[in-house]
């Protein structure tokens, strides 16, 4: 039976969090948002021709390898601003070979507190309000509520991403810590910078998850 809160009547939905996925109605396609770090350094690792395994990235990730691991037998996509309009396409051509409606969750990682709590993440927000949008223009626009308001807002900006990025709770916490750079570093990656995590479609790379590795989806 639906629920208030699960937008199970809705092909393109959006929440927060593990906690926000698991309030959603099971979907076919979960993409997780996590801009600052996850989502962008894995995706620029994967376009270099680098695997990332999902339990290397729990060592120096919370937020967005916990909503990974949350989206069971879903298929999982990362998302970022540097590859929104790669990733609506990928959604795209999984309807395609799947012959039927693909329903999409697009979950904001959002930041872990040191109390635990989730904080909203103003880089989440907006690479998935931006990934939305690109689903909208190729004509996946049955969108929720809560879908469509991050979708107008990122559109909206779409011209202050790297001010806002950089201006951030988030962009201010990685400018004056190193810790988790070198968490990062230790893995054997390379960190996606601030303002290149704020550039849009600057690349058509998309992780998909297989068999616990991020790969290039082909």
């Amino acid at each position: 039976m639906p629920q208030p809160f699960d937008q199970s009547a809705y092909q393109v939905r959006f929440e927060w969090g593990v906690a926000g996925l698991q309030r959603l109605a099971p979907a076919d396609v979960v993409v997780v948002v996590d801009v600052l770090r996850f989502s962008s350094t894995v995706t620029d690792a994967v376009a270099s021709g680098r695997t990332v395994s999902l339990a290397d990235a729990e060592g120096w990730t919370r937020n967005g390898a916990a909503v990974v691991a949350a989206a069971g037998e879903s298929t999982v996509l990362l998302g970022a601003l540097r590859n929104a309009s790669a990733v609506a396409k990928t959604v795209l051509e999984l309807q395609n070979r799947r012959q039927q409606r693909t329903s999409v969750a697009v979950i904001a990682a959002g930041e872990l507190t040191d109390a635990g709590d989730l904080r909203l993440a103003v880089e989440d927000q907006l690479g998935a309000g931006t990934i939305i949008a690109a689903l909208s223009d190729l004509g996946a626009d049955h969108t929720s509520p809560e879908a469509a308001v991050v979708c107008e807002s990122a559109r909206g900006l779409r011209l202050a991403m790297r001010h806002l990025l950089t201006a951030s709770g988030s962009g201010k916490e990685i400018a004056e810590g190193v810790a988790a750079t070198a968490r990062i570093e230790r893995a054997g990656l390379v960190p996606t910078g601030t303002a290149a995590a704020a550039e849009v479609d600057a690349t058509h790379v998309v992780p998909v998850l297989s068999d616990g590795q991020f790969i290039a989806f082909a």
